[in-house]
């Protein structure tokens, strides 16, 4: 979901005067483990980050990414079913179309991690035999265009939690998204919690009183996630966060809860759609009463309406 990790190591790479290699999925025929667009980073030593089979050919593009850098042009190569390379196969019985591109210092790196670091949408067109990358402002759709010689991949945000509450369950569903690569904000009236948090990385701060709603701040990638025990706390801060951009706002209680939630929200100004929009009781399964397995429901709900979110997102561009 996330490729920091991936742009962050091709940029440490030219800083130490490396050469390297961004390999792409451009395609995907059959079953695989990854979706076009998926990306690994290889530099000239051998080092790489990222995977683009769970271990069936990631030595094979290692290789093909050396000689691509020999070459210094870029290229496209099959692998699995209907390569080649017949000793190389994946064990799902699909193909992969991989593209490969040589990183030059030409500022396409930078131009990602800064978008990347803001949040930002993006794209790349990938030459497929000369050339270099060009970086996209506008992200399309991730598609190898053979009959335009280039493929274009779209990158969107990772999804973000946007955490409101106290409680050991409101920190372990923050540790567990931050697991998995998600972007953290972690607001708490607890203010061990927060500098517990603070000290750990995260971007945690203190809500000093219920209407302290001016330190919310989300995007269209943010999931905002209500954890207080004292729903007191909730009405002035949910009701401000129901018109942030988001793609998933929920929130903890059971059905009692809830009503009285719905009740206030109502008084408060939100419309009923906005108060219909929230998840309640949160989780991919009801009932959890140990902060672990609340965290595992409530992290696995918010990544599956992430990837509901996008689909409906490509689905209308």
């Amino acid at each position: 979901m996330d490729n920091k990790d991936i742009f962050r190591f091709l940029s440490d790479a030219l800083n130490k005067g490396q050469r390297c290699v961004l390999v792409t999925v451009a395609s995907v025929s059959g079953s695989s483990m990854r979706d076009p667009g998926a990306h690994m980073a290889v530099s000239d030593d051998g080092r790489f980050t990222g995977s683009l089979s769970g271990g069936c050919i990631e030595a094979a593009v290692v290789a093909e990414a050396q000689s691509v850098l020999a070459e210094n042009c870029p290229r496209v190569v099959r692998f699995g079913e209907g390569s080649p390379y017949l000793d190389i196969r994946l064990p799902c019985g699909g193909g992969l179309d991989i593209h490969f591109l040589p990183i030059g210092d030409d500022g396409l790196v930078a131009h990602c991690n800064d978008a990347l670091a803001r949040r930002e949408p993006f794209g790349l067109r990938l030459p497929c035999n000369s050339g270099a990358g060009e970086f996209l402002e506008e992200p399309r759709e991730t598609v190898w265009r053979q009959d335009q010689d280039h493929v274009e991949v779209a990158h969107w945000p990772s999804p973000k939690l946007l955490i409101a509450g106290h409680g050991a369950a409101s920190v372990k569903v923050a540790r567990m998204a931050e697991s998995m690569k998600m972007d953290v904000a972690f607001h708490s009236s607890d203010e061990q919690l927060v500098k517990e948090l603070d000290e750990g990385g995260f971007e945690a701060r203190l809500l000093k009183t219920p209407r302290d709603t001016a330190q919310l701040s989300a995007d269209p990638w943010t999931a905002i996630i209500f954890m207080f025990h004292d729903h007191d706390w909730e009405g002035h801060l949910m009701e401000h966060a129901l018109g942030l951009p988001h793609f998933y706002i929920g929130a903890m209680g059971g059905k009692l809860a809830h009503a009285r939630r719905k009740e206030t929200l109502a008084a408060l100004g939100a419309t009923a759609e906005q108060i219909a929009s929230i998840h309640a009781p949160i989780g991919l399964f009801h009932s959890s009463r140990d902060p672990d397995t609340l965290a595992l429901s409530v992290v696995a709900e918010v990544t599956a309406e992430y990837h509901r979110s996008m689909c409906r997102r490509s689905s209308e561009e």
